[in-house]
């Protein structure tokens, strides 16, 4: 369905379809199929304040992008140094978490192209702001962010930070993501490394 509304995409030169790890992935599978586009995944790891870790000063993600919120920084007190060492910490799990995704490969290039970044749907949204922000530094030519399911009062927020905002379901009653799947299992790292060695077998050219 998520396919079918982005249809205007298919077979686009260079186009891009990132998953989320790693609830994100299988959706994304079935999109990069239908849209004859290459699939890789996009790790992020939130940069949370050391005495408040659930409050993100930024964030990074691959392929070498960092966002930081300076008024968060600020006002939290950190200082450079800090900042440093948990960037330094959170690269250290995030290239664990790729090698074990990619196995040495690397990221695929995303400036010039048009990518679509792909969850299973937005619950806070945070992770999926911290992708848009992280990945705008990479310099893609667009950033389509695309799920099947949203907060009603998410809609707006995201259509302003992506270049191009879908989603199937925005209902006022949202509850959680899984509540609007008929089936809800946690995705396993051996199904993300499946779907993603599947895709490479079918990688289309990115002329």
């Amino acid at each position: 369905m998520l396919a079918h509304q982005l249809a205007e995409y298919r077979d686009r030169p260079g186009l891009l379809v990132l998953g989320l790890p790693r609830g994100g992935v299988p959706v994304a599978y079935e999109i990069a199929g239908a849209l004859t586009a290459e699939l890789d995944v996009l790790i992020v790891r939130k940069l949370g304040v050391p005495y408040q870790p659930e409050l993100a000063f930024g964030a990074i993600a691959s392929a070498g992008a960092t966002v930081l919120n300076g008024d968060i920084v600020a006002a939290a007190e950190l200082s450079p140094a800090q900042v440093q060492s948990i960037v330094r910490t959170e690269r250290i799990e995030l290239a664990r978490r790729e090698q074990d995704y990619r196995g040495g490969r690397g990221a695929l290039t995303v400036r010039g192209r048009t990518v679509v970044i792909v969850d299973d749907g937005l619950a806070t949204g945070a992770s999926m702001r911290a992708a848009i922000a992280a990945l705008r530094t990479l310099q893609p030519a667009k950033v389509v962010v695309a799920v099947p399911v949203a907060p009603a009062d998410a809609v707006e927020e995201f259509r302003r930070l992506a270049d191009d905002f879908i989603c199937l379901e925005a209902p006022r009653e949202f509850h959680s993501v899984g509540w609007w799947y008929l089936a809800f299992e946690q995705t396993s790292d051996a199904e993300v490394l499946a779907l993603l060695d599947a895709a490479r077998i079918h990688k289309p050219s990115a002329a």
